[in-house]
Parts: structure tokens; C-alpha cells; sequence
């Protein structure tokens, strides 16, 4: 069978075009691949391999899972998180403060869950089926966190943390560690854990 054009009569023989289908087709025959093919993915494969590997991370970063409170990003160190849940079944508390959601249990133990947005004094939404909640623990005590959402696991340079802005007043800017320059606002976790007002005292009578 005869490939490529036909050499018409009284033309001269075009010979570097005849040996070169000479030889893709005695490397077709053979199982063997085109040399040119072959060089092409050598250069290829060796142009992969000259870019340089990324940096290594210069610095210091927080490992945080990123949520949503009254409309604001919000973030939390991942080494106080234990687990994540939805918000299904919760027993409220009376004679308790408002923060205090209620409580709800977790492998046998009772877990109280705190709701931020009141703790904080911020604007207050309905609980949907979006509502999560974040246990969280020192080692000491665990507590649960209300979120609105829950957007998603990241690392935040401690180095770009800035003090909080003239709208994060009272207790939120007490308990932050800072705020990135996209506002995410990364909370003091280990103070929150740590601080009075949250454990709850009062007895019903």
C-alpha cells in the first residue's frame, strides 16, 4: 500500500521526504516510537523537573477551621478541636445565662454548647439545619461552640495578624488573637476556655 502522495511521472523524486516516511514507517512495523516523539517527551518530562519545588512556609502559621457567626468569618485553631456535629438534638438549660444554648451529649458525656453570638452581643439569627457545632477542648474542660456554618479548614500567617478593628469592641476583641487583612477574625480560643464567665455555676432550685 502506498502512503503519502503519489510521485507523479517526470517529477524528480523528492528523497529526504521518501526516507523520512521510510522511517516512521519501518518504526511502525518494529513497535518502535517516532525518535522525534520520543525526545519531544524527554524535553518535556525534563522541563517539569527544572521548576523549582515551592518554597518551604517561612514563618509562623495557625492551622484554624474557618465558620460563619452572624454573617462575620471566624476561625479557631484546629489543636483545641475535637469534633464537628449538626445541631440536632439539645437539651436547653434554665437558670442559666443566655449564652448558654444547652446541653447536648457526645460518646456518653455531657456537653455543654455555647452560643457566641450572645456571648459577644452580636445580631442574632435563627438556628437552621446549616447550625454546626464545634467541640472544643484544653484538656481541662470541653464546651461546645455554636456556628452559623462552617466554611472550611486553612492556615493563617501569625505574622499578617492585626489588631482588631474599631468595630470588633467589647468582648470579641478581648478574645482575639487578631484579624487578617480579609477580616477573618481568628478567636482566643485557650482564653475562652480558660475564662470564668462561661462556666456556669448557678443551681435550679
Amino acid at each position: 500500500m502506498a502512503s503519502g502522495n503519489p510521485q507523479q511521472p517526470g517529477q524528480p523524486l523528492d528523497w529526504p521526504a521518501l526516507l523520512e516516511r521510510q522511517r516512521l514507517l519501518a518504526c511502525e512495523l518494529s513497535g518502535q516510537e517516532d525518535p522525534g516523539e520520543v525526545q519531544g517527551v524527554l524535553e518535556a518530562r525534563a522541563a517539569e523537573l527544572a521548576v523549582p519545588p515551592p518554597e518551604p512556609r517561612s514563618g509562623r502559621y495557625l492551622d484554624c477551621l474557618e465558620f460563619v457567626l452572624s454573617g462575620e468569618r471566624y476561625a479557631l485553631e484546629l489543636r483545641y478541636l475535637i469534633q464537628t456535629l449538626p445541631l440536632t438534638d439539645f437539651t436547653p438549660l434554665f437558670c442559666t445565662p443566655p449564652f448558654v444554648l444547652g446541653l447536648t451529649i457526645l460518646r456518653g458525656r455531657i456537653i455543654s454548647i455555647i452560643d457566641l453570638r450572645r456571648f459577644f452581643e452580636l445580631p442574632l439569627v435563627g438556628l437552621a439545619d446549616l447550625n454546626r457545632v464545634m467541640v472544643v477542648g484544653n484538656g481541662a474542660m470541653e464546651v461546645g461552640i455554636l456556628a452559623d456554618s462552617i466554611v472550611g479548614v486553612g492556615s493563617v500567617p501569625v505574622a499578617e495578624l492585626q489588631p482588631a478593628p474599631a468595630a470588633f469592641t467589647g468582648l470579641r476583641e478581648e478574645f482575639l488573637s487578631g484579624v487578617t487583612a480579609e477580616r477573618l477574625a481568628v478567636l482566643d480560643l485557650g482564653k475562652i476556655l480558660a475564662d470564668r464567665r462561661i462556666v456556669v455555676h448557678e443551681e435550679v432550685g
